[in-house]
């Protein structure tokens, strides 16, 4: 790649922004707040224009921030204003003239989010080849790491908490079952890193929809970088000092989540599926006669007619009204599963009417596009556009006059199978939409390559918008498999298909909380696992575990045994009865978590398991410090049980030495090396 290795031979400033001309490419630094600062590179010197399905709030929605520009004969010197009156001095930002090098300094004088010597911001020439709608850059920034920093968040990953030594691409794929330390990438792609080292926490978030990576330190010890295949150079830098200042600052930059349903907080059950109706009705009924907590029961693909999303099998389901009636009047909230596929079937209205008003995402020839999952031949609608996520939210209204109050949005990378399901192939494997479909408004039409990460986003913001207008005044329910920054203003998430492993248990705290420190704080795993079959002693170590996720809920396949909390025996059955019964116990301070989450961006996960022990010490880098503190949290929440010692020798054994309990401080472990 081309680094930016010209001078800056001028710099001119129109309103909060500061152009940087450099022999040709130009810099943008666009001040957002006294912490949240805008990067931009333009190889040819034109910025692109902000497109509608662009995921931060614009600049101009933001306040004017002052700042001063000192120009020195060796670089710019740019003092933003305090961000409190009691502050001596704010955030700092150095532009070195020759080359171009970009440095942030805190108000204590640490220098941080640097770029490197050698490279900085970097482009190559991607147009040769491309064809229409290809990349027209590949672009690149490198920044230098400073000793005993460490990086947390990328959104959705396998492994322990820091990222430092990684490299990690955001690309939205169906990774299956059987995800192990270096599965990558997953599900859900979000291009948000905060590096932390002691005494001083930012984040960035790498504005680019295409397929990126962050090489953290993996390919130069020394160095990370973030790198895309095309589109711009564009990232915000978020100074905290602290990792809640700057999960705040994210969510000014990206938004927070809405307020969700009360009733989404407590436990939900699911499997692939529960069908026929009488399945569903003895499953609720053994949640009432054993008194155990439940207020959602999820249907997976089974309740379809044919897997046609938006109908019920007749035979199985002959009355959904009447049946989501009896549920709701037992306590019981129904979430129904809606795929992408839309069946190619011209006697399914939904299909017929997608055809006729052209919603569906067309191949490179101009014809639609067609791939196989659940229905066999499907085709998938273009959310990319306003008036194909109006009318898919719309499709939604008959399910909700019938009594569903929550959709989940699943298979939404999406994956596009490579034999028809109906041949019941061994092994299933699949790839994706072609990268060089069309899609996008008009007047902004683009490839598959570009808004692909946007997919499974775009499908949940189609749900969250079709159940506000046909709720009333309830409040919406979205749970998606896929997404991406910014997801959390629409949807809940699940970390997809894990296993009956301990290894899966032990990865669903750094995997959630790199979540919630990633902006996204709704989220949890399948609890038990979703593949294969969990004994005991893991089913009930994962439900003392999950019952203080933020979203909890049980999930398993159909291939699976019973993971209902009652198929374990009486003493299962009762440690889960204790547990979800302690949840529901703590609603109300769960609830002023997600206010918060709500109203501030404030990370639910990370609090829920971090912040009740206080420390003199910067968080470390390892899942065991953190495994440490969420059992120290139930060990004082609930007397006389056992849950810290059993989750320690289960799981932390796996990261690092013996522990035991801790006699000075009640609810305290100490690490016996």
């Amino acid at each position: 790649m081309t680094g930016l290795s010209s001078p800056v031979r001028s710099c001119a400033r129109a309103g909060r922004t500061l152009f940087f001309d450099c022999d040709g490419p130009r810099v943008a630094l666009t001040v957002l707040s006294p912490r949240i600062l805008r990067i931009r590179l333009a190889p040819d010197g034109l910025f692109a224009p902000r497109p509608s399905w662009a995921v931060p709030v614009p600049d101009e929605d933001f306040p004017e921030t002052p700042f001063e520009v000192e120009e020195t004969a060796e670089s710019f010197i740019i003092q933003i204003a305090p961000s409190a009156p009691q502050e001596a001095s704010g955030v700092a930002v150095r532009i070195q003239r020759n080359p171009c090098r970009l440095a942030l300094v805190d108000p204590t004088g640490q220098v941080f989010c640097a770029d490197t010597e050698e490279a900085g911001m970097q482009w190559q020439d991607a147009t040769d080849g491309a064809g229409p709608g290809g990349p027209e850059w590949r672009v690149a920034c490198a920044k230098r790491i400073a000793p005993g920093e460490h990086f947390l968040g990328t959104g959705q990953r396998t492994g322990l908490l820091n990222k430092r030594g990684r490299r990690l691409v955001n690309w939205t794929t169906d990774a299956g079952t059987g995800q192990g330390p270096g599965t990558d990438p997953l599900y859900i792609a979000i291009p948000v890193v905060l590096g932390l080292r002691p005494g001083l926490a930012y984040g960035v978030f790498f504005n680019n929809t295409w397929s990126s990576a962050f090489d953290l330190g993996c390919s130069h010890p020394a160095e990370w970088r973030m790198e895309a295949e095309g589109g711009e150079l564009d990232y915000y830098v978020c100074y905290g000092p602290t990792p809640r200042e700057v999960t705040e600052g994210l969510g000014k930059v990206l938004g927070t989540m809405p307020l969700p349903p009360r009733w989404s907080l407590g436990y939900h059950q699911s499997r692939w599926s529960y069908a026929p109706e009488a399945q569903v009705r003895s499953v609720a009924a053994g949640f009432r006669s054993r008194n155990i907590p439940c207020d959602v029961i999820h249907l997976d693909i089974g309740y379809m007619d044919g897997y046609r999303v938006f109908t019920w099998d007749p035979v199985a389901f002959p009355d959904p009204p009447a049946l989501l009636a009896d549920l709701r009047q037992d306590g019981f909230r129904v979430v129904t599963i809606i795929d992408p596929g839309v069946k190619s079937d011209p006697n399914y209205p939904v299909y017929r009417e997608g055809l006729e008003r052209d919603v569906f995402i067309r191949r490179a020839n101009g014809e639609v596009f067609h791939g196989y999952v659940w229905p066999d031949d499907a085709v998938f609608s273009d959310y990319t556009r306003p008036e194909v996520r109006q009318w898919w939210g719309d499709l939604q209204r008959t399910l909700v006059a019938q009594g569903v109050r929550g959709i989940w949005n699943d298979m939404n990378e999406p994956p596009v199978f490579h034999q028809p399901f109906s041949q019941k192939v061994r092994k299933r494997t699949w790839g994706t939409i072609d990268r060089d479909a069309r899609q996008g408004p008009a007047g902004e039409e683009t490839t598959h390559a570009e808004v692909h990460n946007l997919f499974g986003q775009g499908m949940a913001r189609a749900s969250y918008e079709g159940l506000r207008r046909h709720l009333g005044d309830e409040r919406p329910f979205v749970l998606t498999r896929s997404g991406f920054a910014g997801v959390q203003r629409w949807s809940a998430c699940w970390m997809g298909d894990n296993n009956s492993w301990w290894e899966h248990l032990e990865m669903s705290l750094p995997q959630l909380m790199n979540m919630g420190l990633s902006g996204v704080p709704f989220v949890g795993v399948d609890i038990g696992g979703f593949a294969g079959n969990a004994d005991e002693e893991l089913f009930a170590r994962w439900m003392q575990l999950g019952a203080f996720y933020p979203f909890c809920r049980g999930h398993t396949t159909h291939f699976s045994a019973d993971h209902e909390p009652w198929a374990f025996g009486p003493r299962v059955e009762a440690i889960c009865r204790t547990y979800l019964q302690l949840r529901y116990r703590l609603l109300p301070y769960l609830y002023t978590l997600f206010w918060e989450a709500s109203s501030a961006g404030r990370r639910c996960c990370v609090r829920c398991s971090m912040i009740f022990l206080p420390t003199r010490r910067p968080p470390t880098s390892t899942t065991r410090r953190c495994l440490v503190r969420w059992c120290c949290w139930l060990r004082s929440a609930v007397r006389g049980e056992t849950i810290g010692r059993c989750i320690c020798r289960q799981v932390i054994g796996m990261t690092g030495g013996p522990m035991r309990w801790s006699r000075g401080r009640p609810g305290c472990w100490r690490t016996r090396r």
